[in-house]
């Protein structure tokens, strides 16, 4: 939204410095979830792990410019220290300490587990000749480091919370905190927008932009969502992919419309197109407080795009669920293309929608439940022996004419519309949810129509 409001690019890298997590069906998982929201980026791509030597350039020339440093403390000899750290801290917790005692504790257990400041940081010799290293950023020495955040507003730390971060692993490899920065120079992104969890990680960015002389972009951290206790929104909250959400039925432009609203407002509208979100957005619409996933609205807002999705469309998203146990015979698809525009605000997900035309899709004879079978009484039967026959001499099977042909028997046989309504869609739906009875007649068709009514004569008959 921000890049098309700005007439600017939207570009979108795939960040995977981490081997473990970053598979190619990971990776599958994004673009297939971007292209179904019809988020496209207006380039191709770019992995993160194919830059590789150009993180190790840039690590490079800040060790020339004295802004980065070999760094020898092994990983055995950092976890030595965080173990240590938290030894101390649970012994101040011991009973019996004098104040002075566990004031003294605390302290060392603070300055253990504090950012770490490397002891090469100033230019101390190698342990070895031969001695492995990685490559730490010099952490800004002292003062206070603020951030203007386009969604946070001014946020201030002191510079003594920044650690001398590892930039090139000892292997080579490039982490995650060089690589960001450096891709986001070499593709001239000016604005960053990303969940707050990243907060901590921009003001560890931001020194390196510095170290190389180069102009950070605006940074703009929007809250979290959280599930609907206010707990951060974890598994047990449901599903979390975005294809999980295409899979539960819901809609593209439904999910960009309630995601778009459950972070961002504009008075009290509560639902855009993507043409007036392009039109409106800003970051000052961006509230600061973490909003709370409602799987109710996000059905109501669903239900809206239903009823507006051309009737080709939403039949072809429908099928694959009508045909979940058999495919579709030409005359159930003609059944179901005939009620599907008068069908669309009957769920709020795609799932929900295609059980509403269950009673379409049934085949003869029908199954009865409980209470069709009830309704279905030899004196209903004897009713609908009659308006069967009525029915037949229909020449122009339309809801009208047929509801006009219902009418006119109960008014002849001096019956209420329940008395002959009840056997009659009993008789159509086996049971089966349907809307009003007159449009379920013209869906099906006289011959199925009549056929249903006559399995339920004849099988009485017998």
């Amino acid at each position: 939204m921000f890049a098309r409001h700005h007439g600017g690019r939207f570009l979108l890298r795939i960040e995977d410095t981490d081997r473990a997590r970053s598979t190619d069906e990971a990776t599958a998982a994004i673009l297939e979830g971007m292209t179904w929201l019809g988020l496209d980026a207006d380039e191709a791509p770019l992995m993160q792990s194919s830059r590789e030597a150009r993180h190790a350039e840039v690590a490079a020339e800040m060790l020339s410019r004295g802004t980065a440093f070999k760094c020898y403390a092994t990983p055995e000899e950092l976890q030595a220290r965080r173990d240590l750290g938290e030894e101390k801290r649970q012994a101040a917790k011991a009973d019996g300490l004098s104040d002075e005692a566990r004031a003294a504790l605390l302290a060392e257990a603070n300055d253990l587990l504090a950012p770490y400041r490397s002891p090469w940081r100033d230019g101390a010799a190698a342990p070895a000749p031969d001695a492995p290293y990685t490559i730490r950023l010099r952490a800004p020495d002292d003062g206070d480091r603020v951030v203007e955040d386009g969604v946070q507003g001014t946020v201030r730390i002191q510079a003594s919370e920044i650690d001398d971060l590892i930039m090139l692993r000892a292997d080579g490899t490039p982490t995650y905190m060089l690589a960001v920065v450096v891709d986001d120079h070499d593709m001239g992104v000016t604005q960053v927008i990303r969940g707050d969890d990243h907060l901590r990680n921009t003001f560890r960015q931001i020194p390196i932009y510095e170290a190389m002389g180069w102009q950070a972009p605006a940074f703009a951290h929007v809250s979290l969502i959280h599930g609907p206790d206010g707990a951060k929104l974890s598994k047990r909250h449901g599903a979390l992919s975005t294809l999980a959400y295409r899979e539960m039925g819901y809609l593209p432009e439904a999910m960009k419309a309630y995601l778009l609203r459950l972070g961002w407002s504009h008075g009290d509208q509560e639902i855009f197109t993507e043409e007036e979100a392009i039109s409106l957005f800003d970051l000052a619409g961006i509230g600061r407080a973490p909003a709370r996933l409602d799987l109710e609205k996000l059905g109501q807002i669903n239900s809206h795009f239903m009823r507006l999705a051309d009737d080709d469309r939403l039949f072809g998203l429908l099928k694959p669920l009508f045909e979940a146990d058999g495919a579709l015979q030409p005359e159930q698809q003609a059944r179901i293309l005939r009620a599907l525009p008068h069908l669309k605000d009957r769920g709020s997900t795609l799932s929900e929608l295609a059980s509403a035309f269950a009673f379409l899709q049934a085949q003869r004879p029908l199954n009865m439940n409980k209470n069709a079978r009830k309704a279905l009484s030899p004196e209903g039967l004897d009713r609908l022996a009659g308006l069967r026959h009525e029915l037949a001499s229909i020449s122009q099977w339309t809801a009208e004419e047929i509801s006009g042909t219902i009418t006119s028997y109960c008014t002849a046989q001096d019956l209420s519309m329940g008395q002959v309504g009840q056997p009659l869609r009993a008789a159509l739906t086996g049971g089966l949810p349907a809307p009003d009875i007159a449009p379920v007649l013209e869906w099906l068709g006289k011959e199925e129509a009549l056929g249903r009514i006559d399995d339920q004569l004849v099988q009485a008959g017998s």
